[in-house]
């Protein structure tokens, strides 16, 4: 399968630093929310960012099929959120209403 598109972050400092992309498109603080022992600070954290990612990718295809169904999804919303559980594996809850 031929690659479409990479891109690479770095993170100093964990889930308590600072992280960007290597192209400077995106630059975040990152905090540990007080539910996983850290202070909550104004940062956001890997858990955000990957409900986001995910959310954005599954909104994508659904308009693409709605779109190549002729049918008109561009009011739709997808809401995703990432979960820690102690630890455990992460898990993600996708819903969305066309």
């Amino acid at each position: 399968m031929k690659i479409l598109y990479t891109t690479e972050a770095v993170v100093e400092g964990g889930r308590a630093g600072h992280g960007r992309t290597l192209d400077g498109r995106l630059a975040v603080e990152l905090s540990v929310p007080k539910e996983l022992g850290g202070e909550g600070g104004p940062g956001t954290n890997p858990e955000e960012l990957f409900a986001v990612g995910y959310a954005a990718c599954f909104q994508s295809s659904l308009l693409s099929v709605a779109q190549g169904r002729k049918l008109d999804a561009s009011d739709s919303t997808v809401t995703a959120q990432g979960r820690d559980r102690s630890h455990r594996p992460r898990r993600i809850w996708i819903g969305g209403r066309p």
